[in-house]
């Protein structure tokens, strides 16, 4: 359903106590530098409960406000400001953050959520590029639910770095002990270089995305799963995890429904993101602050015969490459990516059609509590590129939805894929 969000206030949260001087300048990692200067998105949902009475919103506003000042003492980067790609000037000059009121009640809204209309849920464009590394809005419902939009500069984090300053944020209101200090020293591993000119794109331009969400439950994966198994007893781990066989799924009703004719100028690749720091020797603490993440593809055979051997294989090679190694290569090469040197041969050829896979399973976004209970849904908004896929987990059992960003004309013909749809399940989210 369509909603109105009314902007109620706009304001400055900062850090609760002045960041040292000596911690004033965090300088940014070489993948840091190479992030595109855009914002990520989250959005959060929590329903008003028993404990919650509809008319107290002021108080979880105030308590959000209250506990965010005392999160970016810890997380003291987030309140301050980007800076000539290089570093962030921790001035404690604060979080933007905006108080909204929706014109509907939250179960009203998640009978069929419609994700193009989550971006009224967040302060800013994922384009609008600033300075800010973090902005905050705090939206309420006419039923006492609220829903915390918030966008994250890529450039200073990632996935694993934003759900560590969310979880510490929420234990801060909670009132809880368990607070994890971050550790601010990705830049020691990935020393920076010299980017006088370096501009990644923020995407967009002419091309008109649509974003869609497609909900698998736990049976819908498991049929998954075992349609891409391989019958060869001896093949390591012969069955895929439930990312890598929707992964493959997906991939596969994407070319079944946008080709229309074979073109041998084009070729075909899955790109994954990788978590360096469970890949470094020995391991590092998921305490690290940054980006520290690196993508890796795999080109795919257009005439995919076995999907376990043509698809899910050379993504598993191509996921275990990624390690300091790579890393250093990757430095080396000016972020030119293995992937592209490795088959530029093939590439250069024509087109290349190019899937992007984010999971963001595992992570614990649904343990984000700030005193009222934990997020009946947790979701995203309308990236800014192309054939971008990102996947979350379901709040109940192993499902997983599916949310996925294509060309408007490619999206026509995906979305009614009957053999995709019949793997879907239901869009409505449960309150309860």
């Amino acid at each position: 359903m369509k909603v109105d969000v009314e902007v109620i206030s706009q304001e400055t949260v900062k850090p609760s106590s002045l960041t040292p001087h000596h911690l004033r300048h965090y300088t940014l990692s070489f993948i840091d530098q190479t992030t595109p200067q855009i914002f990520m998105p989250l959005v959060l949902f929590y329903s008003s409960d028993v404990n919650i009475d509809p008319s107290s919103v002021v108080d979880c506003q105030e308590r959000i406000k209250k506990s965010l000042s005392e999160a970016l003492v810890l997380f003291y980067p987030l309140a301050g400001r980007v800076k000539d790609n290089y570093h962030v000037e921790c001035n404690d000059g604060g979080v933007h953050y905006v108080e909204a009121k929706v014109n509907c009640t939250l179960s009203e809204f998640l009978e069929d959520p419609n994700p193009s209309e989550l971006i009224k849920f967040l302060p800013y464009d994922l384009d609008d590029c600033n300075e800010l590394p973090m902005a905050v809005q705090v939206n309420s419902f006419n039923c006492g639910g609220i829903v915390i939009g918030l966008v994250f500069a890529h450039k200073v984090l990632d996935a694993s770095s934003l759900f560590l300053f969310l979880n510490n944020w929420a234990a801060i209101a909670r009132g809880g002990s368990n607070i994890v200090t971050p550790l601010f020293e990705s830049a020691m591993f990935f020393p920076p270089k010299a980017f006088p000119t370096y501009n990644p794109s923020r995407g967009t331009g002419k091309i008109k995305i649509a974003i869609k969400r497609f909900v698998f439950d736990s049976s819908a994966i498991e049929r998954l799963k075992a349609k891409y198994s391989s019958d060869n007893l001896s093949t390591e781990y012969p069955g895929p995890i439930r990312v890598e066989a929707l992964s493959t799924f997906i991939f596969s009703r994407l070319l079944a429904a946008t080709r229309v004719e074979e073109d041998p100028n084009k070729s075909y690749a899955i790109f994954q993101v990788a978590n360096l720091r469970t890949r470094m020797n020995p391991p590092l603490s998921e305490n690290y602050f940054g980006n520290m993440i690196l993508g890796t593809g795999s080109v795919i055979c257009r005439d995919t015969v076995d999907s376990f051997h043509d698809i899910i294989i050379p993504v598993r090679d191509a996921l275990r490459k990624v390690d300091m190694n790579f890393a250093k290569r990757f430095q080396e090469s000016g972020a030119n990516l293995t992937f592209l040197l490795q088959n530029k041969d093939i590439l250069k050829k024509g087109e290349v059609i190019m899937l992007v896979f984010t999971s963001l399973c595992r992570f614990p976004a649904y343990k984000i509590d700030f005193g009222w209970g934990k997020p009946v849904w947790v979701g995203s908004v309308r990236l800014l590129f192309k054939n971008l896929v990102t996947f979350f987990d379901t709040k109940a059992g192993s499902g997983i939805e599916v949310w996925i960003n294509l060309d408007e004309q490619d999206m026509a013909k995906f979305e009614v894929d009957m053999e995709l749809l019949d793997y879907v399940s239901s869009r409505k989210i449960s309150v309860d």
